[in-house]
Formats: structure tokens, sequence, C-alpha cells
């Protein structure tokens, strides 16, 4: 490590310890950026150190919109923008990122593409340099597209056998059929090998836009001294983005599918219908799913399964929310002959919480932590930035991060119980299984 990433890394420590205990005694202020050229951005400000982390997010521009012949574009694109741009070939502009301690990375997921930017205050005009050239000139040069497909085709032959990546496959082509939610997000074979520049370029134009872009900032700034980097950075983008519309799909739940593997663990994944993050009920159905399987060790999931019988190291349930979809899933690993048994127990408390919903007790439990823990979210700039991203995305509004506790608290147990009634749905869940499992499956 040289001496600057060391100094990154002091700061980065000395962040969490410092911004932590200044948010958890006051409320963080939110700030909205517009510059001159109408890019708006929100922004969090701490001075206590000369760090700055900035999440960027153009909607509707993930994997959901590749080419059914060129799945894995967006995945791919998103290895490669920051493998040289402008004048700067690869070795030359990675190698200024490593020299001044910048960090600039994409990902693409089914329904965005996402950037995040983390750079010291005395570089900060590099780097927002940099960003610019990776989102505005991107070079695609052939010595890295040849790389990083390399990379990507070696991923999708260790995926080829991997129990967890085979079941998450199988599940949403599943669910999904022919939606654009059921295709692989790294793309095929065959269709990652036939990815090209021009591709790359087309994908660039027709997704990187203003209309589409969601900006967050934390750090050693202000608000005055971010307006002109977001010109300098977005000025260039289009004003409009150009991509397919994705329409909105019902899952089909309420098959089971098991796909031989000979392994020792069969992997499972499971999953019913879920609720969407503007749904006036889902801090209610958050607070149930963390008593059911979202709590870890605190959760029933783990209880009946883990601690009880030693059937699983672990086993959990979360909320999904997509853009066009919404589910409620679940996962849990363990051998052959103990999975028949795990998804039993999982079916019986799916039920037992439809039935008989949850105890005052597991309540007060629930939002004691949930509350309790929300500040630490705080102790990291980059989740902070990032955070703001998906308050925007999810329209949640600038004074989230002081209401969000009172959202949870003003869960009643009434609303917990009625949300179960209506939501769990043990009848209609789809579960697939990778392994060599023994005896009857059903959930």
């Amino acid at each position: 490590m040289n001496q600057l990433m060391k100094q990154v890394a002091g700061i980065a420590f000395a962040s969490i310890a410092v911004f932590g205990m200044s948010t958890a005694a006051q409320a963080v202020e939110v700030k909205e950026v517009i510059s001159d050229g109408g890019i708006r951005a929100w922004l969090i400000e701490d001075h206590m150190n000369p760090l700055m982390t900035m999440d960027i997010a153009f909607t509707g521009a993930g994997a959901a919109t590749d080419p059914i012949n060129k799945l894995g574009l967006a995945n791919m694109v998103s290895g490669l923008i920051d493998e040289g741009a402008g004048a700067m070939d690869s070795q030359t502009f990675r190698g200024e990122m490593e020299n001044r301690s910048i960090s600039l990375s994409f990902d693409a997921g089914r329904d965005d593409f996402a950037g995040s930017l983390t750079t010291l205050t005395r570089e900060r005009d590099t780097a927002i340099d940099l960003l610019r050239l990776a989102l505005s000139e991107p070079r695609f040069d052939d010595e890295a597209v040849e790389r990083i497909r390399s990379q990507i085709i070696a991923g999708l032959k260790r995926a080829e056998n991997d129990p967890g990546d085979i079941a998450s496959r199988t599940f949403f082509k599943s669910i999904f059929g022919d939606h654009p939610y059921a295709r692989p997000v790294s793309g095929t074979f065959e269709t990652v090998a036939g990815l090209n520049a021009n591709d790359f370029r087309s994908f660039v134009g027709r997704a990187f836009a203003k209309d589409n872009l969601i900006i967050g900032v934390a750090g050693d700034i202000t608000a005055e001294e971010l307006g002109p980097l977001l010109d300098e950075a977005f000025g260039s983008l289009p004003d409009h983005s150009d991509l397919p519309k994705i329409a909105d799909v019902t899952p089909k739940f309420g098959a089971v599918d098991v796909i031989d593997q000979d392994i020792p663990q069969s992997q499972a994944v499971w999953g019913q219908k879920g609720i969407a993050r503007k749904d006036p009920d889902f801090y209610a159905a958050y607070v149930m799913n963390y008593i059911l399987g979202g709590g870890g060790f605190s959760s029933r999931l783990t209880e009946e399964v883990r601690e009880k019988r030693g059937l699983a190291y672990g086993v959990y349930s979360y909320l999904a929310d997509l853009d066009h979809a919404q589910m409620m899933m679940g996962g849990v690993a363990t051998r052959n002959d103990a999975i028949g048994q795990s998804l039993s127990l999982i079916s019986a408390e799916w039920t037992k919480m439809k039935e008989k919903g949850v105890s005052q007790e597991e309540l007060d439990n629930a939002k004691s932590y949930l509350t309790g823990a929300f500040p630490l979210r705080f102790t990291s700039l980059g989740n902070l930035s990032g955070m703001l991203v998906g308050m925007q995305k999810e329209d949640l509004g600038m004074d989230f991060l002081d209401r969000r506790n009172s959202l949870v608290d003003a869960v009643t147990l009434d609303d917990v119980n009625r949300v179960a009634a209506e939501l769990m749905d043990p009848a209609n869940v789809t579960v697939t299984v990778v392994g060599k499992p023994e005896g009857k499956l059903a959930f």
C-alpha cells in the first residue's frame, strides 16, 4: 500500500469514528444543489476530514435493457469505462487513479447503471475530470475489451457449476418467464463473445444522460463548490436517454424445481409475492421480515433451523423491490438429507407468521434494534452518498434520514399482523433447489 493509500485508509477510519458520533448527536442535513447547467445533486457536508464520496445512478439503464442477442452488454460496459478514456489508455488512466488515491468503480444491476467515486479533497478536480472522461469519452481499446471479456467469461464458467448461481438463475427464469428480469445480468458465453466496441459506444450514447441521472455526494465539499463540479462531470452528457421501456411484471410463483448436482449440500432459493417500497404498509412488512428471517440470529428462521436443530449454518429472508416487480425471498444451504426438513420448518414458520403474526415482545425487540442500528449506516461517507441516491430514486424526501426511525417506531402490532395475514402466501411459493436432495421436497 503506497503512502497516499495509507492516508486515505486512515482518514476513512477516522471518519467512521468521528462522523458516527456526530450524526448520532444531531440531525443530518441534506442539501439540494442545482448547478448553473441544471445538474441536480443531494449533498451531506462533513468537513472533519479531507475526503469526498460521490455515488451516481443512471436509472433504467441496467441489464434489463440489454437486447436479447447482446445479453451482458450493460455489465461489460461497467467493467470497461474506467479502462481508458480520452487521451489516456487503460494503464495511464488507472495509474492516474492509483497515484492520486482515487477510487472509481461502476456496476450494472437489473434496473440501473451505477458508479461510485472516492477522493481526497486535494485531488477532487482530477477525480471529477476522470469521472467526466469515463462517462463521456471511454476508449474501449482492443486490449482492454479482450481482457475484460476474458474475465467475464471466466466468471461465467465458474457460475456454470456454482450451486448458488444456478439456483438464482433458475429461480428468476421460473418466476419471470420471458420478461427481461429472467435474463442473466452477466450474459451468456455466446452473447458476451459477440459484443464489440460499437455496441459499447451505442450503449453509452443511449444510457448516460441528464434525464435519468441521480447524484449523491457526502464529505468535505460545500454546496457552492459542488455546483461547478457537477457541470464539469456531467455537463457534456446528452439531455435525454434513449432506452427501451421495461414493462411491469407479476412474477408467477408456486413451482418446485430441482436441479441435480452431485454435491454434498443442497442450495435452496425461494420466493413469493412482495411489497413495493412506496406501499404504505412497507415498514410493517419490513419489521415483520426482520422477525421472520431478516434479523440474523434474532430471527425465527435461524432459531428453528440452526439454533434448535443445527440443520444449516445460515438461513434468511428479505424483501426484494425491483423497479417493475416485488418479491419476498429467502435462502438456505444444508446437507442433502436435511434440505427437506429445513424447507418444511421454513414453510411452517411462513404459515405461522400468516396465521398468528408476531408477539408484542418480538415487535418491541425488532423496533429497538432497527432504530438503534440505523445510525451505524452513517459511519461511512460512501454509505451516505449511496443512501442519498436511493432516497432520490424512491422519492423518500430530503428529510428521510431524520424521519426514518419514526416510521419504524410508528408500526403497531395490529399493522404487522394485518400485513402478515395479507402478504404471507405459503401456498404460492416458488422453491429452487440445487444438489442431490433426499426425500420429498415441498413448501
